[in-house]
């Protein structure tokens, strides 16, 4: 994949889910943990990140630049996934459904 601008928020969209398309992901120790901890599946993250909008963009964050998206289940469940942006493969660094008290509705922040 070529050069991304990191403030492109539909180019970043569009790598991100070519990326999971293919399934060109890895997924941390601590995504792992949350998955199993809400009884997220894989298929469920993939399913939201093909219908997800990018929430938040972190272009200049230590660990690399990464984004926090917004996307629904084909069954309707909301799911929150923070993952790369511009690495080869896309990592899943976080996944978990957006609640209250800290989240209002699944694109609003308390």
């Amino acid at each position: 994949m070529n050069e991304v601008d990191v403030t492109d928020l539909k180019a970043l969209l569009e790598r991100v889910r070519a990326q999971a398309e293919v399934e060109n992901i890895r997924t941390t120790q601590h995504a792992q943990q949350e998955m199993v901890e809400e009884d997220i599946t894989l298929d469920e993250v993939l399913e939201a990140i093909a219908t997800a909008q990018i929430l938040e963009n972190y272009p200049e964050h230590l660990r690399g630049a990464c984004c926090l998206i917004n996307g629904l289940t084909e069954n309707g469940r909301p799911l929150h996934v923070v993952c790369t942006t511009v690495r080869p493969v896309l990592i899943i660094i976080t996944v978990y459904e957006p609640k209250p008290p800290k989240w209002i509705t699944p694109a609003r922040r308390r």
